[in-house]
């Protein structure tokens, strides 16, 4: 079962104020964009909020350093190195955003993998299994019976 974000915070950090210090040591210049509300602050969001927040800027301060850098990968994986204008558009958007658009950009960039082909058994054809009730039993029995009849009827006619 997942734990509760409050009891993450106390666990991790101790309590709210050090896990909203800790967010705003990581909102730097480099690695946000400002959009918060200067009057309620960090202070009023809620823990899982934060908690989200603070694992996103953690990775992609470590993993690129600055949003510039994350951008420029972004852009280098979907091949648009070039493009001035998608980049100013790239560089609009908050980080989480910017993170979360690399991942998926990233995993669709990578080749498939192709799964290795079960060998063929061209000897036996496969048999669809069915299911049937009694009923539907006789009926399946009796028709090749049936049919076999009305066979010799035609025979004799002619």
């Amino acid at each position: 079962m997942k734990t509760p974000p409050i009891k993450a915070v106390k666990e991790r950090f101790g309590d709210k104020a050090k896990l909203v210090s800790a967010v705003q040591a990581l909102c730097t210049d480099e690695l946000w964009l400002d959009q918060l509300n200067k009057e309620k602050g960090l202070g009023r969001v809620s823990n899982a909020k934060l908690l989200r927040l603070h694992a996103t800027l953690s990775e992609v301060k470590s993993a690129f350093g600055s949003r510039a850098k994350l951008i420029d990968s972004l852009l280098g994986v979907m091949k648009r190195d070039k493009d001035a204008g998608f980049r100013t558009k790239l560089e609009s958007y908050a980080t989480p955003r910017l993170l979360d658009l690399q991942k998926s950009a990233a995993r669709r960039s990578k080749p498939a993998t192709a799964k290795p082909a079960k060998p063929a058994t061209a000897a036996a054809p496969v048999k669809k299994k069915t299911s049937r009730t009694k009923k539907a039993k006789a009926k399946a029995a009796a028709a090749p019976a049936a049919a076999a009849p009305s066979a010799k009827k035609t025979a004799k006619k002619k």
